[in-house]
């Protein structure tokens, strides 16, 4: 988990840097589609994780 928050950290100071052209927006799209597919994948898996205990 570590790593991907670091990627993202990364992908994020990217998109600051591009933020001049426009770029940005399209990164904070994507961002946020991507925040609330992790949302839900963590939300299942403790879901899952408690039927199983």
């Amino acid at each position: 988990m570590l790593y991907w928050t670091l990627v993202f950290l990364l992908i994020a100071i990217v998109a600051g840097a591009l933020g001049f052209f426009g770029i940005a927006g399209t990164a904070a799209a994507i961002a946020k589609v991507l925040f609330f597919i992790f949302l839900v994948l963590f939300i299942v898996s403790l879901v899952a994780g408690r039927r199983v205990v």
